[in-house]
């Protein structure tokens, strides 16, 4: 019974991590249509979000399964249960990395440089906060997920001083409205894709350590505390 649970949560795991790199592939690609203002490559990422639909199902129905079929200990129903709040964190990541792709061929052009470097930079840090997620779960390293999870401020306050920025640049042009408003899309979208990685840090917690700090007030206590 123990060694077929082993080999169920092991598969679990396998497709949980492919799930993931999906995903993350699906979010570089996305941020490359909008440099390259790529319509075709957009259209690709787009088309992938069905695989990662399919994902999220086969792998809560091998959960479920294990779940029914087997007694699993402690931990490994914490396994379970955070595996199947993971991958729905991952499920709508990959539907933010399409709602960017969906963006970008909105746009008329590629946004400006200086523009394109801040929508990058934060990009590279989301996607930063993703991968080292699910090497934090492969690991079991709570620590990892902790600061992980103390990084989304940074990401709130990028987006929102990016959000300040375009709004004031509609104020003063109002015939960019239709552009700055998909550059506030995907900005928005790229806030939305660290939120995730933060459920699924509180998950990798869950998991590690059985402590639930979901709602938590303690980053947001660190973020204010006087210095």
């Amino acid at each position: 019974m123990d060694r077929q649970l082993d080999q169920d949560l092991d598969l679990i795991r396998q497709q949980m991590l492919t799930m993931g790199a999906t995903v993350e592939g699906m979010v570089a690609e996305a941020m490359r249509c909008v440099s390259d203002h790529d319509c075709q490559l957009a259209a690709e990422v787009v088309h992938r979000d069905r695989d990662v639909d399919d994902y999220e199902k086969q792998i809560d129905e091998h959960c479920l399964s294990a779940l029914a079929r087997q007694q699993p200990t402690a931990i490994d129903l914490r396994f379970l249960i955070s595996v199947m709040n993971i991958v729905k964190d991952l499920e709508r990541t990959g539907d933010s990395a399409k709602n960017i792709a969906r963006s970008a061929c909105e746009l008329s052009c590629p946004p400006p440089a200086r523009l394109r470097a801040e929508l990058e930079r934060m990009a590279h840090n989301v996607r930063r906060m993703v991968a080292q997620s699910l090497d934090a779960f492969v690991h079991r390293d709570a620590e990892l997920a902790r600061q992980i999870w103390q990084r989304d401020d940074q990401i709130d306050d990028h987006y929102e001083a990016l959000s300040r920025s375009l709004l004031a640049k509609v104020s003063q042009n109002s015939d960019q409205a239709t552009n700055t408003f998909h550059q506030l899309l995907i900005a928005q979208n790229l806030e939305r894709i660290a939120d995730h990685a933060t459920n699924i840090c509180e998950s990798i917690i869950f998991y590690v350590e059985a402590t639930d700090i979901r709602h938590s007030a303690t980053r947001y206590d660190e973020a204010t505390e006087p210095h």
